[in-house]
């Protein structure tokens, strides 16, 4: 392994993965329902942004600056070109974080994000990080941090560190990674045949072995097999970041917010009787069995009166950003599945329907017939909001100068697509973040722009990438004829104009 790499996994690249709690957008509703004030947040910044896609769409979907590292070349590299795709205020490194954090040029930020990083560094790193955040949050300003903590890892994490020692010691060398994490694997079915007692008191662990085999190889080689690999409890991490004068605000997981769905009426009661929030935190991480943290930190919380708090809600635009008919009234907790009382979300969902933003107050007051409450309207849209069907809405300003940004670098990545793109998202600059679009959609939409306006047309254009790179499309494992596939991406383009279509323009994707 490379030196640089400082015992993280560098032979293969990370995941193209975007993740919402990285928009500054979203923390406002997160902040509200916890009662805080949140920052107006001018300058960002992520430490090891990996391939770089959430920095890049939040840059381009946002007018705020945006600075960042990631210690991989390859993906500083492939980040970089997108960051000059859009032409958006984001500064990108391929620096260490000892070099990144020591840099005299950086501005005060108002957020920090650190995304998969926290559990997967060295202690020295981490505590480069902390100082960092230290001298460099402003007053008021948000750290997200998202990391694997006990006590759900308490059972797997023997296995991993088993599964990492095999991988060095016992893998074939010259084979690569990919290889010997599968030979790993390999080997952890063949212990488990000689039934260890080990699994007789821990069964749940042979399942998620068993889970790994099936994944994506990038995912479990930077999950589980860097060198450095930390679980921590919340109280730990708490400690460490309470020198840079943080204090817990909330998590950044919307559903989380929402108690009845993830902890029984005891657990609740047990919960309230706490004063200190630290160890209420962990104790509620015991009641939840809780395997990955995603949390929002503060420098300095400011609690909101009540008045204060409603008026900042009753401001909040959102906009529905699925098709209506494809919104589904069920969402899943801890405590399983829970349907969701159509009176209530179903007449926010038709006055949404036209995909237009509107204020919390205005649907508040277009639905105060119905008796629906602010705090009601809050939770509903938190749940929505969890799986992307509904999404804040930022201010005209900010679409305004976000718009020319997102164009380019939709742009771009559409035209990634035609060559098969493993980017499967979309910046919104009404969002000011990212939506999932697949690379049918994406070329789709490329199409649509160069002005074959016709599902006709848009299914020939997709058809003749395909034919020019002998892809054939596959449906329910068969693979399609000629005169199959046609049909089927006709389909699909008909289905992109009458639903997608409509929806993309609303988020300012299409023209």
């Amino acid at each position: 392994m490379s030196d640089w790499s400082a015992g993280y996994v560098a032979d293969i690249g990370y995941t193209f993965g975007l993740y919402p709690e990285l928009n500054p957008l979203r923390l406002k509703l997160a902040f509200l329902h916890a009662g805080l004030a949140f920052p107006e947040v001018g300058a960002a910044c992520e430490l090891g942004f990996g391939q770089g896609v959430s920095i890049n769409v939040h840059a381009a979907a946002s007018v705020t600056e945006w600075h960042g590292t990631d210690f991989n070349p390859s993906q500083a590299a492939f980040a970089q070109d997108m960051a000059v795709a859009s032409d958006a205020h984001a500064q990108l490194h391929d620096e260490s974080f000892a070099q990144f954090c020591s840099r005299s040029n950086l501005p005060d930020f108002d957020f920090i994000a650190m995304h998969g990083i926290w559990s997967w560094i060295s202690e020295e790193n981490r505590a480069i990080l902390v100082e960092f955040v230290q001298r460099k949050l402003k007053p008021g300003g948000v750290l997200y941090v998202s990391y694997n903590t006990q006590p759900g890892w308490a059972a797997m994490a023997p296995m991993r560190d088993l599964l990492a020692e095999h991988c060095q010691v016992m893998g074939v060398p010259g084979k690569g990674v990919l290889n010997r994490i599968d030979q790993s694997l390999d080997f952890a079915q063949r212990l488990f045949a000689t039934e260890p007692r080990f699994l007789a008191q821990n069964p749940a662990v042979a399942q998620r072995v068993s889970t790994l085999k099936s994944l994506d190889r990038s995912y479990v080689a930077h999950e589980y097999f860097n060198r450095d690999w930390t679980p921590m409890s919340f109280s730990a991490t708490a400690q460490q970041l309470q020198q840079a004068k943080l204090t817990f605000a909330c998590s950044a997981h919307y559903l989380e917010h929402i108690d009845p769905l993830n902890l029984t009426a005891e657990q609740q009661a047990l919960l309230a009787e706490l004063p200190d929030p630290s160890f209420r935190e962990t104790v509620r991480d015991f009641m939840m069995n809780q395997q990955f943290r995603r949390d929002y930190w503060v420098r300095g919380p400011r609690r909101l009166s009540n008045a204060a708090r409603d008026a900042l809600l009753r401001q909040q635009k959102i906009v529905l950003a699925v098709p209506r008919k494809d919104v589904v009234l069920k969402t899943a907790g801890l405590l399983g599945e829970a349907a969701l009382d159509q009176k209530v979300y179903g007449p926010v969902l038709e006055l949404l329907a036209d995909h237009q933003p509107r204020t919390l107050g205005e649907i508040e007051a277009a639905l105060s017939e119905r008796g629906l409450t602010l705090q009601q309207l809050l939770e509903l849209v938190m749940i929505l909001s969890n799986n992307g069907t509904l999404l804040a809405v930022q201010d005209d300003h900010a679409i305004a100068g976000a718009r020319p940004q997102t164009d380019r670098l939709n742009r771009y990545l559409c035209e990634m697509a035609v060559t098969g793109t493993e980017v499967l998202y979309l910046a919104s600059p009404v969002t000011g973040g990212g939506c999932r679009m697949d690379r049918f959609t994406q070329m789709f939409l490329l199409a649509y722009a160069q002005g074959d306006t016709g599902a006709a047309q848009l299914g020939a254009f997709v058809e003749g990438v395909l034919k020019s790179q002998n892809q054939l499309l596959q449906k329910q494992g068969e693979v399609l004829s000629a005169a199959e596939q046609g049909a089927e991406l006709r389909r699909l383009a008909e289905l992109f104009v009458a639903d997608t279509l409509p929806v993309m323009r609303a988020l300012g994707i299409a023209a």
